[in-house]
């Protein structure tokens, strides 16, 4: 059976209220989802955000719809628009207070650990990146989503999605190559 029959037939018992079908189907994305999440926001809203995201799966699975993101990509969509309510209502709420809040922009989750000189790179020049490039790079490689999910996730085709994934890249490359210098 290919991952598509095998997923059809996941989310047709999900949607028939198959408990295990909908372990298999959100199991097989919780660490991918969260890694995402994780370079999206600080760490104390990743599991909020996270857990959203399922929940509107569930609610939502009889909306999905079969097409080249598949299931994967249907759900880091919604978890891209969970994380743009979560800035939506930050906005709104630090704006209300008329508050400032103090925040470290430039931490990352695992930041405190020692990661070594070429991580510590890689994650510096990453951080340069626009936060486009950081985002596709992000779904292509953290979440490992396919051109085509990703395509469906951004609303961009495919091959925009390669082209840009390539530039993406070389200018990361290009970052590194001026930070040994």
């Amino acid at each position: 059976m290919d991952a598509r029959t095998q997923g059809e037939r996941l989310v047709a018992a999900a949607r028939g209220g198959d408990q295990a079908a909908w372990e298999e189907l959100l199991g097989s994305l919780y660490k991918r989802l969260r890694a995402y999440a994780a370079r999206r926001l600080p760490s104390a809203h990743v599991e909020d955000v996270v857990s959203e995201t399922m929940t509107r799966a569930v609610a939502g699975i009889d909306r999905f719809s079969w097409g080249p993101s598949g299931f994967d990509g249907w759900v880091f969509g919604i978890s891209r628009n969970v994380i743009a309510d979560h800035y939506r209502h930050a906005e709104r709420d630090a704006r209300r207070l008329e508050a400032r809040v103090d925040t470290d922009a430039g931490a990352l989750p695992g930041d405190a650990l020692d990661l070594g000189e070429d991580h510590a790179q890689v994650r510096r020049c990453f951080s340069l990146l626009s936060e486009k490039e950081q985002e596709l790079l992000e779904l292509r490689v953290v979440a490992g989503l396919s051109a085509e999910q990703v395509a469906a996730v951004l609303k961009k085709r495919p091959g925009a999605v390669r082209s840009a994934q390539s530039r993406a890249l070389a200018h990361l490359r290009t970052l590194m190559e001026q930070d040994d210098a």
